[in-house]
């Protein structure tokens, strides 16, 4: 998980952090969380099984499908890639807001 840890931040990661954020304590499937962040499926299940490596997220194993939502646990787990995924969220936030006003 260490190296996980090192790959850069992509604005669709930040948008899927802020999808699992705004779900709260609800169970979301890997799809329902791309259409919130409005990013692929595909690049949801990627993030979905990075973020439970990484142990952001809880996973409920029913079926027809997974269901996630961010783990209670996440800051004392992840604390340093929550510090980098808050981080990025800032500099994406930056740069629209300077791309709006120019």
């Amino acid at each position: 998980t260490r190296d996980m840890d090192r790959h850069g931040i992509s604005i669709q990661e930040v948008r899927f952090y802020q999808a699992l954020v705004a779900s709260g304590k609800s169970w979301r499937t890997s799809r329902e969380l791309a259409i919130k962040a409005n990013i692929a499926h595909r690049t949801a299940r990627l993030f979905t099984k990075r973020f439970a490596d990484l142990g952001l997220v809880e996973i409920a194993d029913v079926f027809p499908g997974h269901r996630y939502r961010l783990a209670t646990k996440a800051e004392k787990t992840s604390a340093a890639y929550l510090t980098r995924i808050q981080h990025a969220e800032s500099v994406f936030s930056t740069s629209s807001t300077e791309e709006s006003t120019t």
